[in-house]
């Protein structure tokens, strides 16, 4: 029972009520239709800054606590990839991104996942890096941007699409990043794949 309560740190609540929210903010997204429904868009919105924010509030609430988890390891990059991978799908439906964008995240996310457990099988840990939490946040601010996009759009804002365009452009660059990060990992990890030593 003891190892059970110690998982429930204040950080690994905050991380669950994030994936928690995701269909929530799934529906409400789906109900605006795009920009049709002011409301709805608006609230999208809102609710998807809200949750793309409590990433950084679960981490910093573990680190300052000294609480970090193994739950909370395994969790936190989980509630990520579901709230990217969610907006994404939603903005696929709608024709705002292409399927190849989609394609190239979600392979990248299988092949630097496998490459951990099967560098974690040798006792080794492939931590995120700098090229990794870059292509994070950039994507979070593009889907964020995207999402704002259709808010501005609803109350009759942004005639020339600006902020479409800007959340299209940082989608590229995402894009980019997840491409050189995921070929950063496997160039790091080489000897984890080929089996050869330093």
């Amino acid at each position: 029972m003891a190892g059970e309560k110690d998982i429930w740190t204040p950080a690994n609540v905050v991380t669950c009520v994030r994936i928690a929210f995701i269909p929530v903010f799934m529906a409400v997204a789906t109900a605006a239709h795009g920009y049709a429904n002011a409301p709805f868009a608006v609230a999208a919105f809102l609710i998807y800054v809200t949750l793309s924010l409590t990433d950084k509030v679960d981490g910093y609430l573990a680190r300052s606590r000294d609480e970090i988890t193994d739950f909370g390891k395994f969790l936190d990059p989980i509630a990520d990839k579901l709230l990217v991978f969610s907006a994404l799908l939603l903005l696929l439906s709608d024709g705002r991104v292409s399927v190849w964008v989609v394609f190239v995240i979600l392979l990248r996310e299988f092949l630097v996942s496998a490459l951990r457990m099967v560098a974690a099988s040798s006792g080794e840990v492939i931590a995120a890096d700098g090229l990794g939490k870059a292509k994070t946040a950039v994507t979070m601010v593009s889907l964020c941007g995207y999402y704002l996009s259709y808010a501005v759009a609803a109350v009759g804002l942004d005639d020339l699409g600006v902020v479409s365009f800007v959340a299209w452009a940082l989608m590229v660059a995402a894009v980019v990043l997840t491409v050189v990060s995921g070929a950063q990992y496997f160039w790091n990890a080489r000897h984890v794949v080929f089996g050869r030593g330093e």
